[in-house]
């Protein structure tokens, strides 16, 4: 199977590996074992949860400390001495309707803590606006061929190793098709995004380098206590607190949103820290939106057994038994709940399971319903490029692993729909 995504940064996509363990990879609907999904409104006494105070108190917590104990791991709080430093402005960007600003967020006081790079673009506004964030794959220099933009601290070259690029300027703007900045500013919105190898490098001993180490004695938190995902998420939360403190920005209208690994991360991040407005899955597949118990394209073992760093040692226990797990995941998407959900899946996708990614949507349906708000609103899976639902959406587009112009469209629609408007 053809890689999702290549570029001078190799970055191995979970749809295109191969494994050498497990059972063979099934595509064949008739194929997939039964299966019964747990109920997130049943409380462990047995009892119905019927209520928000209800849902709020008890059961939420009791799941998100499930996901936490068995798939992501601990995320830890603010750190102490956090300060931003804006190093470069530009108030004439993208034809003059935009501003661009590069900020770094360091994790501790002073200067030399560990730090991650923020790109910010806002439009030109008489109000606070609002702002989709998220992780970027390759560095903050490829969302854009902006010769201005801070080049990434490191990359993953073809050989494995992490290195400064010495070859980074024909990188820039690889992969602006994924942030179509044009379209999003002009329709109001701003961008906030950094590279996820500032946090962690995507690698098995990634660790060693990352924040699970650089910040272990700060954060009071074992290195094993939490997963690459778990930092990536860190993260995303740490963006908010940037956001929070600049007044251009209406941070309590943040939309976060995620591709793939990172759309993973942006569920997780979302469960975690209720300060964002909307959450974004575009493409998570397993351990991500699809339901683990569905053995449809990528499973569990797929999972750990080329990505052991992104989840917590206990997730491989459940490698050839989902069934054994507390959780699945429509009960991460209930999470975000009663806050808009967007999930999206692509028609050449099979590998993320788009079929499970509909049903862990449609399943998250009724803990939407405690707080009144209608989910998807239909029972079957939508024809292509047709989004469904309310407060929760989805649509499968023609195409590939990736994120487009339309699938942006879709998700500004969504903001615009759940009064998370523009300032034009």
């Amino acid at each position: 199977m053809k890689s999702a995504f290549i570029s001078f940064v190799i970055i191995v996509c979970s749809y295109g590996s191969s494994f050498a363990q497990g059972p063979p990879t099934n595509y064949d609907e008739s194929a997939i074992p039964s299966y019964t999904l747990p109920d997130p409104l049943l409380s462990p006494n047995g009892k119905a949860v019927t209520t928000v105070k209800e849902w709020e108190r008890k059961q939420r917590p009791y799941i998100l400390k499930l996901f936490t104990e068995n798939v992501y791991g601990k995320i830890p709080g603010k750190p102490a001495g956090m300060h931003f430093k804006i190093t470069e402005t530009d108030t004439a960007v993208l034809n003059g309707r935009a501003v661009r600003k590069q900020v770094t967020i360091y994790f501790g006081e002073g200067d030399a803590a560990p730090s991650m790079d923020l790109l910010l673009y806002l439009p030109k506004a008489n109000k606070p606006v609002a702002v989709f964030a998220g992780l970027n794959f390759n560095g903050n220099h490829t969302i854009a061929a902006d010769k201005a933009i801070k080049p990434a601290k490191y990359i993953k070259r073809k050989d494995g190793q992490l290195s400064d690029s010495e070859a980074i300027e024909a990188s820039r703007g690889s992969t602006a098709s994924r942030w179509p900045l044009e379209e999003i500013i002009s329709r109001g919105y701003g961008v906030a995004t950094a590279h996820y190898y500032d946090l962690e490098p995507d690698d098995k001993d990634g660790w060693k380098q990352g924040i699970r180490t650089t910040m272990k004695d700060a954060l009071h938190i074992a290195t094993g206590a939490w997963s690459a995902i778990g930092a990536w998420s860190w993260g995303l939360s740490r963006i908010q607190d940037y956001l929070e403190s600049d007044a251009a920005v209406d941070a309590g209208r943040t939309i976060l949103i995620g591709h793939s690994r990172l759309g993973k991360t942006a569920l997780w991040a979302g469960a975690n820290d209720q300060r964002f407005s909307i959450v974004i899955s575009n493409n998570s597949g397993e351990g991500g939106a699809a339901l683990s118990r569905r053995i449809f394209g990528e499973t569990i073992r797929n999972l750990n057994t080329s990505f052991p760093h992104w989840f917590i040692a206990r997730y491989k226990s459940y490698n050839d038994h989902p069934e054994m797990l507390p959780v699945d995941q429509h009960m991460l998407l209930s999470l975000i709940a009663p806050r808009p959900l967007y999930v999206a899946s692509a028609e050449e996708d099979q590998w993320a399971d788009p079929k499970g990614e509909f049903l862990s949507a449609k399943n998250a349906e009724p803990v939407y319903a405690l707080y009144k708000l209608q989910g998807l609103t239909v029972n079957e899976m939508p024809a292509v490029n047709t989004p469904v639902g309310e407060t929760i959406r989805y649509h499968i587009r023609t195409g590939k692993h990736d994120v487009t112009l339309y699938d942006w469209q879709q998700y500004i629609e969504f903001a615009e729909s759940k009064k998370v408007v523009s300032d034009k």
